[in-house]
């Protein structure tokens, strides 16, 4: 079976791979022709860790190839649509521009039975238009069907999350893009992968409603984070508390700065978008305060600085952090950067370190400092933020980077390190949503 991959950014070049390390001979197209050059030479343009190996391996290895010319993925029996739903310029709507040219360039050109199946994220109803689109322009006995099939990525863990899923969502017309679907997944069909057959719209929405999901938690734990702030309570204990309820778990109940990258907050806004043309408001409203309270931490992390410094000549600030997780250089939405932007147009000196995430960081923020160096990010800083959960964050001694600073004062932004140790070495510290 041959499988084209049609966008190969950051979904697209790692479900490339996957599917080349199943076995089947795979074409990337791609139309920027940067990453295309990098993809030839087993590069992989962005930061995921094992993805570099399993790219460059089939690469060389000849079971996978990228072009910029999607005329010579046609003759491909299944088309992966893997483009970017960026949020709307001055809009919370997904822009669907990359979805609906995948589809308008590919459809003219096929020659044979084929099921085009949409990984990318986009609003409920998108997959109906597509499918009359893609009947409309393929040509006549090429059969084309059109299936959904909902990616769930986490960065960091996208190579295993691809060969080894936690569930399968197939969302089919037709018996025939079903046992397509199960022919491309047969490895984890066979690990007994959870299995969900169902609608095209109704699998257009588990992306979107997971992400909502989990985001409602972090939103949540925030908004109990600023209550615990009030009353002198410590939202960790209160989170390992209710996470100990097998209905609630611990996962995303850690309150910090919130969340961020190229998925959760656009897809929520989107979401929040579709909700409010389909006229439903409760379901609008509640994903607003989600973006809201989660907006709101970040804010709070800026006021903090500016009390913490008040007084201060020129403060400088040390942010670590610039991606929004760890193991990743993904710097979209990231709340690390937005404080450091914002301090910084604050007037600020802001020194920012990260161990992957500085080049696409100066990229959106030239004018901060940035060094590769963690004493160099400390050294004659008056408040410090941690504002990205990196290992190498927690394994710092407070008591020897307390003579590299000018003023020991840290947030903890992310609510993961020792507190009493670094009081204990003279630092005055704020933990968001801990006494």
């Amino acid at each position: 079976m041959l499988i084209s991959v049609i966008g190969c950014g950051y979904l697209g070049a790692t479900h490339a791979a996957g599917m080349a390390e199943l076995g089947f001979d795979v074409v990337g197209v791609e139309s920027d022709p940067t990453k295309v050059a990098a993809l030839r030479d087993g590069r992989v343009p962005f930061y995921e860790p094992g993805l570099p190996e399993l790219l460059s391996r089939h690469v060389e290895g000849g079971r996978l190839r990228f072009t910029d010319d999607i005329a010579e993925a046609t003759d491909a029996d299944v088309h992966f649509v893997c483009v970017g739903t960026p949020q709307q310029a001055g809009s919370l709507g997904a822009d669907l521009t990359y979805v609906d040219a995948a589809i308008e360039s590919l459809a003219p050109l096929l020659t044979r039975p084929t099921v085009v199946v949409g990984k990318s994220t986009v609003p409920v109803g998108t997959a109906e238009r597509l499918t009359a689109r893609l009947a409309e322009l393929a040509p006549a006995g090429t059969e084309a069907l059109l299936a959904w099939n909902p990616e769930f990525l986490r960065e960091g863990f996208a190579v295993e999350d691809t060969l080894r899923p936690d569930r399968l969502v197939f969302g089919v017309t037709h018996d025939r893009a079903e046992q397509t679907l199960r022919e491309v997944y047969a490895t984890a069909l066979a690990a007994d992968t959870p299995l969900v057959v169902t609608d095209l719209a109704t699998a257009e929405l588990v992306k979107v409603s997971a992400n909502a999901f989990l985001a409602t938690k972090i939103s949540f734990i925030n908004a109990m984070a600023e209550i615990c702030e009030k009353v002198g309570a410590d939202v960790t204990h209160l989170a390992d508390a209710i996470g100990h309820d097998k209905r609630i778990g611990r996962k995303f109940l850690n309150a910090g700065v919130g969340f961020g990258g190229g998925c959760l907050p656009k897809d929520i806004r989107a979401f929040q978008h579709r909700a409010s043309e389909l006229g439903v408001d409760h379901a609008t409203a509640f994903l607003r305060d989600i973006d809201a309270i989660n907006q709101r931490r970040r804010e709070h992390v800026v006021e903090l600085t500016r009390e913490l410094t008040a007084g201060d000549d020129s403060p400088r600030v040390a942010v670590l952090g610039a991606a929004f997780k760890p193991d990743s250089d993904d710097v979209r939405d990231s709340p690390a950067l937005w404080i450091a932007q914002k301090l910084h147009t604050d007037g600020y000196d802001v020194v920012v370190h990260d161990p992957e995430a500085i080049g696409p960081a100066r990229a959106k923020l030239p004018d901060a400092t940035y060094t590769e160096d963690l004493d160099e990010a400390l050294a004659g800083a008056d408040i410090v933020l941690h504002l990205t959960e990196w290992p190498v964050y927690r394994q710092i001694d407070p008591a020897r980077v307390a003579t590299l600073v000018r003023h020991a004062r840290l947030v903890d932004g992310r609510t993961l390190l020792d507190v009493p140790a670094w009081r204990a070495a003279g630092w005055e510290v704020r933990s968001l949503g801990r006494p």
